[in-house]
């Protein structure tokens, strides 16, 4: 085996790929990430005998959280309450803490910090520093 055989061997050993886990890898994962980022299935099914079409199906179906299907602008059944306290809720903009993982209102986040775990961002303590008040809306 000679210097270049060495080499790649090395080159292989260092470049193969291992898969790995993250944290959530259980089926609680898996749909909480189908809802906050959406799923669309569109299927077109035929039924033919002899080269005469039968059946004709379209289909077109959405899974997502309403926060999502919201953000993309589908439409919602016709009767949806658009003015309750959970439906205002889901339209506030929210943004997901770098140290905590919750979900905060944006502008909070922004401007001052995570009332969980108490992050600020750099905006937050920038403004703090300089003694600059901000009101939220």
């Amino acid at each position: 085996m000679d210097a270049t055989d060495q080499m790649r061997d090395k080159t292989m050993e260092s470049t193969t790929l291992t898969p790995e886990r993250t944290e959530d890898t259980d089926l609680a994962g898996a749909i909480d990430r189908i809802l906050d980022k959406g799923l669309v299935i569109n299927a077109d099914i035929t039924v033919d005998v002899a080269g005469v079409e039968l059946l004709g199906i379209k289909i077109r179906a959405a899974l997502a959280s309403f926060e999502t299907a919201a953000k993309y602008g589908l439409e919602f059944p016709s009767g949806t309450n658009f003015e309750t306290a959970a439906w205002k809720e889901t339209m506030i903009e929210k943004e997901e803490c770098p140290q905590c993982g919750k979900r905060v209102e944006r502008e909070e986040l922004l401007n001052f910090a995570c009332p969980w775990c108490g992050w600020e961002s750099a905006k937050a303590k920038k403004r703090k520093k300089a003694g600059v008040k901000v009101e939220v809306q």
